[in-house]
């Protein structure tokens, strides 16, 4: 039986594509840390390994108590320079364990506090990105603009034209985002209308901090092609059997549904359930500082507490190209440099 060792080697090895990781969770506690101290923004700790221990969550019981470590992120994420050097960073992050694509998600709204546009705030983030791409020629990186399903709706169709008019300049993808109870998809079908009639594809954040309704509305009037999260669509057989028809993909992530108190624990989320029954589902680590993961951990994760046998796990891989926000041409690519690898 291979050791825990050997199986973590082979896991950080596999070509791996991440398909759910938002910027604003995911810069590193270092940098964090230095931003605050360059720009004068008080921190709760003295320490970049003490900010580390201070913004993993352990104490949410509920989606939104996992939302509220943004403010301290966001605090240090409001001008050019920050935005480029944590994009640069991502990449760099993900190329240390194989990851060969990236679709990097956030909201621009959100950066635009001390008065850099939203257009401002996206070519920041992928000067960062480009520049990591030079640097790690391994590795693509796209970006997945997000609205909030809390603003209004005339925010949400703003990011939706944002997204559209970057389509053929980093752009991939159009996601909606946020406190999920309370703030129903078809408050905003403007701007996923506007999207879809635009050709750019969508993600949505749904079944997470509500039921399978949110799901339904994410595909019936959100367009969604992929679904983020997902989690409790177990909750409803014929939805269940709707997404597998239809083929669409699932977007796990493991331990920000154990610390949003989605699922108990690893073993007792439904993503083995969901793959066995054959709907497609990649891994994702959502957010790398506030759930403390890396990708690779996450696949050690469905490994140890799921029993996903190490065929499923090259299923799971895989998948993350197969339903990537790229053109066929790059999807046909990037499959045969998997299966090659694989």
């Amino acid at each position: 039986m291979e050791d825990d060792e050997a199986l973590l080697d082979r896991l950080t090895r596999i070509p791996k594509a991440e398909l759910h990781v938002h910027l604003d969770g995911s810069l590193r506690a270092s940098t964090m840390f230095d931003l605050a101290r360059e720009r004068g923004v008080a921190l709760p700790e003295t320490s970049p390994d003490e900010l580390a221990h201070h913004m993993l969550v352990r104490d949410a019981t509920r989606l939104e108590d996992y939302l509220e470590r943004f403010d301290r992120t966001l605090g240090v994420m409001q001008d050019a320079g920050a935005l480029e050097r944590i994009a640069f960073e991502l990449v760099e992050d993900h190329a240390a364990e194989h990851v060969r694509y990236v679709e990097v998600r956030f909201c621009p709204l959100l950066h635009t506090k001390e008065g850099l546009a939203p257009n401002e705030v996206l070519d920041a983030t992928l000067r960062g990105l480009r520049r990591a791409e030079a640097v790690f020629p391994d590795v693509r990186a796209a970006i997945i603009v997000c609205a909030l399903r809390s603003h209004p709706s005339e925010k949400t169709l703003e990011m939706s034209e944002l997204a559209i008019a970057y389509a053929h300049d980093g752009v991939c993808g159009f996601d909606i985002a946020g406190a999920e109870a309370g703030n129903p998809v078809r408050d905003h079908v403007q701007a996923f209308d506007r999207a879809a009639a635009a050709g750019m594809p969508i993600t949505i954040h749904a079944g997470e901090g509500y039921g399978p309704e949110s799901i339904r509305q994410a595909l019936e009037l959100g367009h969604a092609l992929r679904i983020g999260h997902g989690t409790r669509l177990r909750e409803d057989p014929q939805l269940l059997e709707m997404v597998r028809s239809q083929g669409v993909p699932l977007e796990i992530c493991l331990t920000s549904n154990v610390q949003t108190r989605v699922v108990a624990s690893h073993a007792d989320h439904p993503a083995a359930h969901y793959l066995r029954a054959g709907i497609p589902v990649s891994l994702g680590t959502d957010n790398r500082l506030m759930s403390g993961v890396t990708l690779t951990n996450e696949y050690q994760h469905a490994s140890d507490a799921l029993d996903m046998t190490w065929s499923e796990l090259v299923k799971v891989a895989r998948a993350g190209f197969e339903h990537a926000f790229v053109s066929p041409k790059q999807r046909e690519e990037m499959l045969r440099v998997f299966d090659q690898a694989i």
